[in-house]
């Protein structure tokens, strides 16, 4: 738990009571809850994206989105589940994961594949579907650049602009370069040593760490080529949002910022690609309920190859 926004040492342990679920909701006996860089912004604060909802003070205080487990109890109107079964979900609105149990709205739950295990789903519905969303579109013969391709969005990302044909570049840090290599990509950089918008042209650019200037994204496009980002800095999000629209539309560039489209109607496709054995999960660590101040840390300095899981029960 934690009550401002801060570093991992903000967080600390509590004994709270067991909730109980409202109408329309599922209280989940967590399993399994990996970790997203929205977890890290989220115990920040920053950027200010994150405090929606709560501008001094967190609006959440426990953090988890992407959990597993087992149906504990349910609420009044809930139809789809009953105690016992295994599901997953992205429980981005309310969160809590990083706890034995969590309360999440019926509509952010799926049925948990018999073929994956609690840490293996719970890495899905959120890295799965912006790496999905965020590749959709792309081509045999492109080239397409992922940006912060070496954490748990990209891997996928790579994974699945491959299977589409295209030529993928990952970017990341010196030390993810051979992980990203052994996910698929054709070529990876150095973002410290390699200015990756000077290297294109790209027809695609998925950016998971937008932090530069649209004219410089632009510069990296192909023409009729197109930039979307999913995360980073609040001033590189407007700019996009803005300028990037203006400036692609008078260069036959398409500049934007990638609305991901939540729930199990758009996680669960992402599901059976791994199920299929179409696409490869990768863990990098597990850490206990206890060492999640040190899992958000590995997370959010940037050391994890792929997925970070907490494993809870």
């Amino acid at each position: 738990m934690y009550d401002r926004y801060g570093p991992p040492d903000v967080l600390r342990i509590e004994d709270v009571a067991k909730p109980a679920p409202g109408s329309g909701q599922v209280l989940v006996k967590v399993a399994a809850t990996s970790i997203n860089l929205s977890d890290w912004e989220t115990l920040l604060g920053s950027p200010m994206y994150s405090r929606i909802g709560g501008l001094r003070t967190p609006a959440r205080r426990v953090l988890g989105s992407d959990i597993a487990g087992w149906v504990d109890a349910v609420g009044p109107d809930v139809t789809r589940f009953r105690p016992g079964d295994e599901v997953y979900g992205d429980n981005l609105m309310l969160k809590g994961g990083f706890a034995e149990y969590a309360i999440a709205p019926e509509s952010a739950l799926a049925h948990k594949p018999a073929a994956l295990t609690f840490a293996e789903a719970s890495t899905i519905p959120q890295a799965g579907v912006i790496a999905h969303q965020g590749i959709a579109g792309a081509v045999a013969g492109q080239r397409v650049l992922i940006n912060g391709a070496g954490g748990g969005s990209g891997a996928f990302a790579i994974q699945l602009a491959k299977q589409l044909g295209a030529e993928v570049i990952g970017v990341d840090n010196a030390a993810k370069l051979d992980f990203m290599r052994s996910v698929g990509a054709d070529e990876v950089i150095d973002y410290r040593r390699q200015d990756f918008t000077r290297s294109g042209p790209y027809d695609l650019i998925l950016d998971l760490v937008a932090h530069r200037s649209v004219f410089a994204y632009r510069r990296a496009l192909a023409p009729g080529g197109r930039y979307r980002c999913v995360g980073g800095s609040v001033r590189a999000l407007l700019r996009v949002l803005t300028i990037g629209s203006a400036v692609g539309l008078l260069t036959h560039r398409r500049l934007g910022v990638l609305a991901v489209k939540e729930g199990p109607a758009h996680f669960e496709p992402v599901a059976e690609l791994c199920v299929a054995g179409d696409l490869a999960i990768h863990i990098d660590r597990t850490f206990t309920l206890d060492e999640v101040p040190q899992a958000l840390a590995w997370v959010g300095e940037g050391h994890a190859l792929g997925k970070v899981v907490v494993s809870v029960h």
